[in-house]
């Protein structure tokens, strides 16, 4: 057998993924295999294993499963036999951030587990991932504890089987991994906008539709680099969708449901704010000011009150639809509102009963 030309050669990466509401669908190429013109045909997966030396057969197998390794931009079946100038390429969740995490002990929300996934129901306020100044007391921390036994917890190595991520004061069910197969199913599915993940969102004013579909590519701002931005499609930033319902109307807020189609950073927050509707005390988007209703010193006091019971975006992670990588089951799993969501709802509902 020939040595074929590869342009980008590591390890087959962790299971890991950029923090931010929404995100999980999108993969990165991690290997771009260009084979050589003298090359012998041969099945795919004793082709990946002779030259990613580090890599595990049974990984490899799990992403050829999951349709993450393709042939000339087609998903191919493990006995595919590689042909010259086939060009093969990997497709897994970004690369493991090069730190080891400690485990620490937490009172985690385990909502559902078994032998390969389990699902959390995050609190606002809980970092997902360690990052700057968030370096321990994050969900994975408390994951790597609670999975030390476990292939994908084992000696702090940062492997808790996370495949999405919400953002730190948004609420909600995240689903985990705790099996390498597991954890790349879960990932496939993201990408191909097959979960099915449903929010609340409590915005400000009243969506001329009673529902709707918020369409827009999203990207990082050009005036401040610290928040997304909305641009025209195809000129720059990431394909977005944003289906929306509105469930409840409280005469200048709005309760809302949102479904992703996609998976982009702050996805519901940059569309909601895209549309005139930021979501209800979201700082970084300018939802925490008074933005409808006459701006009476009564009113003011109302909101400023009810800023306190939510001092964070009113968003909460509801439900989570996807098919289970054992079983092959259609699985739903649904959590309820916080207190603190609850009770800014309470708030609002009293204000426009007593309006009316």
């Amino acid at each position: 057998m020939t040595e074929m030309e590869e342009e980008e050669e590591q390890d087959l990466p962790n299971l890991n993924l950029p923090e931010e509401e929404g995100e999980g669908d999108e993969l990165y190429e991690h290997h771009r295999i260009r084979v050589d013109r003298k090359q012998e045909m041969l099945r795919i997966d004793k082709f990946l294993m002779r030259r990613l030396s580090h890599t595990s057969r049974t990984k490899i197998q799990h992403a050829i499963e999951a349709e993450a390794v393709q042939v000339n931009e087609k998903p191919v079946k493990a006995n595919y036999r590689v042909k010259p100038l086939d060009v093969i390429t990997i497709t897994l969740p970004e690369p493991p951030i090069d730190f080891r995490v400690l485990p620490e002990p937490m009172d985690l929300d385990i909502r559902y587990e078994d032998e390969s996934l389990l699902l959390v129901n995050k609190p606002a306020g809980l970092v997902v991932h360690p990052a700057f100044g968030n370096w321990h007391g994050t969900l994975v921390n408390g994951l790597t504890h609670h999975l030390n036994s476990l292939p994908t917890g084992r000696n702090g190595e940062i492997r808790p089987g996370l495949v999405h991520r919400i953002d730190k004061d948004t609420s909600g069910l995240l689903v985990i991994g705790k099996t390498e197969w597991a954890m790349t199913h879960l990932s496939q599915q993201f990408f191909h906008h097959t979960i099915e993940r449903t929010y609340l969102a409590l915005v400000w004013g009243i969506p001329k539709e009673a529902a709707g579909t918020i369409t827009g590519n999203i990207g990082r701002s050009i005036k401040d680099r610290k928040v997304q931005a909305v641009f025209p499609e195809g000129d720059q930033g990431k394909h977005a969708v944003t289906h929306y319902k509105v469930l409840k109307t409280f005469q200048h807020v709005s309760l809302l449901q949102c479904n992703l189609e996609t998976g982009r950073t702050h996805q519901i927050r940059v569309h909601m704010k895209h549309i005139g509707h930021p979501l209800f005390s979201d700082t970084t988007y300018g939802g925490n000011k008074v933005l409808y209703g006459q701006r009476t010193g009564a009113y003011k006091a109302f909101v400023d009150h009810a800023f306190e019971v939510m001092p964070r975006q009113a968003l909460h992670a509801k439900s989570l639809g996807f098919v289970h990588p054992q079983t092959g089951e259609q699985r739903q799993f649904e959590v309820e509102l916080p207190a603190d969501f609850a009770g800014v709802l309470e708030l609002w509902e009293k204000y426009a009963t007593e309006a009316e």
